[in-house]
């Protein structure tokens, strides 16, 4: 594995994220961000990197990807993404699934992106447990910064569909709704009793981290109608709810703003493949920042490829969000859903050195990623003569 750089990085325009601009330097001591500021002090032993005309931002943050577990080009054999012999599958976990090999996880270097949250799928009401990782290592264990760090939930077409065409319950919206109902019901008596007399049940236990509020509920819905019924059922159990595509939110924005409801939006490149998301919009999450929501973009790799989430950002931009906000929406805001923002999504003293060197401003699609780190380990070079990425030895 490359080894950590003690380093200085000159001359950037940087892009702290939580902060205003500026010009200057950003250290970098055995993996985490050491300090930053108009002109440092380069001590011995620190390597000197010269930004000038540069860009320096911190690493970006996808909260919603099948990265490794649905593997580019390897058809059935890579995609381990559904559990689709359950309609409840809590108990599964991504990271037994994760395979660091998949080339996704080169593109993300690419791309500026060293933090994601990488999800079952939706087919099933009640999917799985998500794990959120690095980009960048030779095995998942190196990898995961926290899991569980949510539990994977979906409402509306998949669920019905897939279990529907199996002839067994859920075949409709309210059978899906039942199905979650009941698990929640089941872990909330297997929690009321004495730790002693509780059986062994995997899915109750997983369910109780939510119940717990240890973990975020995360819940795949994109109509209006079914974010209405995540908020009904987040009331009723009392847990924290996090939207995942949320493809309609902003035709309730000011009822998510309210309640404080984090929207993952996107993907934003894509088709309208299917009815619930016929009322897509890349001016959705400019609608919902102003309303005072809480917003991410995501791809949903491979969905959309994980390089083009710098351009939902850039397309949210030109549709109406402001530039600050759309930075924040990749970086911080999605390190925050995650409950890691003490360590990753902004450039701040004491953080993970995920920093990313851009070409100019990362919002004008003509710039591109020169360098990548990740706790202080230069993951990605782009050579400019070749015009060829490298990414370094996990």
């Amino acid at each position: 594995m490359v080894a950590p750089r003690n380093c200085v990085i000159t001359g950037a325009h940087i892009v702290p994220v939580v902060g205003e601009p500026f010009d200057g330097d950003l250290m970098i001591t055995e993996g985490r961000i050491a300090a930053l500021g108009p002109e440092l002090e380069v001590p011995q032993g620190h390597e000197v990197i010269d930004a000038r005309g540069r860009w320096l931002l911190p690493g970006l943050v996808d909260a919603h990807v099948h990265l490794g577990v649905h593997e580019e080009g390897d058809g059935w054999a890579g995609d381990d993404t559904n559990e689709t012999t359950d309609p409840v599958t809590a108990a599964v976990r991504a990271v037994d699934a994760i395979n660091p090999a998949d080339s996704g996880f080169d593109d993300a270097l690419a791309g500026g992106v060293t933090s994601v949250n990488v999800n079952p799928g939706s087919a099933n009401p009640i999917g799985g447990l998500t794990a959120a990782i690095k980009t960048h290592g030779r095995m998942v264990d190196e990898m995961v910064m926290r899991a569980p760090s949510g539990l994977k939930a979906a409402l509306g077409e998949n669920p019905k569909r897939v279990h529907g065409g199996q002839k067994r319950t859920p075949n409709t919206r309210l059978g899906v709704a039942l199905t979650i109902r009941q698990a929640f019901a089941a872990a909330q008596k297997w929690k009321s009793k004495p730790e002693a007399d509780r059986d062994a049940d995997l899915v109750s236990e997983a369910l109780a981290q939510v119940l717990d509020r240890e973990i975020p509920w995360r819940q795949h819905c994109h109509r209006a109608d079914d974010i209405a019924t995540a908020m009904r059922l987040a009331e009723e159990f009392g847990y924290d709810l996090v939207l995942d595509h949320g493809t309609e939110a902003h035709k309730l924005a000011d009822v998510v703003a309210e309640r404080g409801i984090p929207v993952l939006c996107g993907p934003l490149i894509v088709s309208r493949v299917k009815v619930e998301v016929r009322d897509r919009t890349a001016a959705a999450p400019g609608i919902l920042a102003a309303a005072g929501a809480k917003v991410s973009l995501i791809t949903d790799h491979p969905v959309v490829p994980i390089d083009f989430l710098i351009h939902q950002a850039a397309l949210s931009v030109r549709e109406g969000m402001e530039p600050e906000e759309a930075l924040r929406a990749i970086t911080i805001n999605p390190a925050e859903v995650l409950g890691l923002a003490d360590r990753i999504g902004s450039l701040e003293v004491g953080k993970d050195a995920d920093v990313v060197l851009w070409s100019g401003d990362p919002l004008d699609t003509r710039n591109r990623v020169l360098r990548t780190f990740i706790r202080g380990r230069e993951a990605y070079t782009y050579d400019e003569q070749s015009r060829r990425g490298l990414v370094a030895e996990r």
